[in-house]
């Protein structure tokens, strides 16, 4: 991969234009780490591109109000962990992701591109049900519908604001090869004051599994196990995935039901 022009717009518009061309590969630039993820030299493998700098644009503010905590692209991980009243489990994850040298770069919005099934972050944005403001048309898509196709969904446009909700309780567990590696598998059950339940599996594939959404947690168990009953890799088997998805989902509904009484 070749930049060939590099662009730092004033405006969204003009940030638009440039995405939109058709004559050259032209990709937002927030953090500059989804440049050297293994996903970026996947899809753009030797053509010469271009790059938009967003950091003039302002997507860096985090909002709270009593639905739910807009989060601007370019806000950096560590921006994340700065920010007060979130779940404990969130900052954990977020730790998890990455070094303290790299959360000073790395963006929300380019994380989220960037993750494989291994991201800790994205694990603990699906189960928070992660809402993307996409533009130009203000489209509002869920990040589990978003992955699979990102590449696609994404081109000519740009991820201006995540959301996720600011009632939901959550909770994260992993297992690793040390405290400083990525995960082998993890697990995040987020809960919603209607009894809503959600639970992802990552450590494995493309992306974070959803593994269960639901009206209320019965079952969570039984999901976590069939859903990693194929997860076997160069990492760790099948077999135990499955269990240790069992587990770590056990923690996290442990941990919920704990913080709830």
């Amino acid at each position: 991969m070749k930049i060939s022009e590099y662009h730092r717009p004033q405006t969204l518009e003009k940030a638009l234009a440039l995405l939109g061309r058709t004559e050259i590969v032209t990709i937002p630039l927030g953090g500059g780490t989804f440049l050297n993820s293994p996903a970026s030299a996947e899809h753009f493998p030797s053509n010469d591109i271009a790059v938009v700098d967003l950091q003039t644009l302002e997507l860096y503010t985090l909002e709270r109000n009593a639905t739910f905590i807009d989060i601007g692209a370019t806000v950096t991980l560590q921006a994340m962990l700065d920010f007060p009243g979130l779940p404990e489990a969130f900052y954990r994850a977020v730790r998890n992701e990455t070094t303290f040298n790299l959360r000073q770069v790395a963006t929300v919005g380019g994380t989220l591109v960037a993750a494989d099934g291994r991201s800790p972050f994205a694990t603990v944005m699906l189960a928070l049900d992660a809402r993307m403001t996409i533009l130009p048309d203000e489209e509002a898509i869920g990040l589990g519908d978003l992955l699979p196709f990102r590449f696609e969904r994404l081109r000519h446009r740009l991820i201006t604001k995540i959301s996720i909700p600011a009632s939901a309780r959550l909770a994260y567990e992993y297992v690793a090869r040390t405290p400083a590696d990525q995960p082998i598998v993890c697990a995040s059950v987020a809960c919603w004051p209607s009894g809503r339940t959600r639970l992802s599996l990552g450590g494995y594939g493309s992306e974070p599994m959803l593994a269960m959404d639901g009206p209320e947690p019965g079952g969570v168990e039984v999901a976590a196990r069939a859903a990693y009953s194929q997860a076997g890799d160069e990492w760790a088997s099948a077999e135990y995935r499955a269990e240790m998805a069992v587990v770590l989902t056990n923690r996290c509904q442990a941990k919920l039901a704990s913080a709830e009484g």
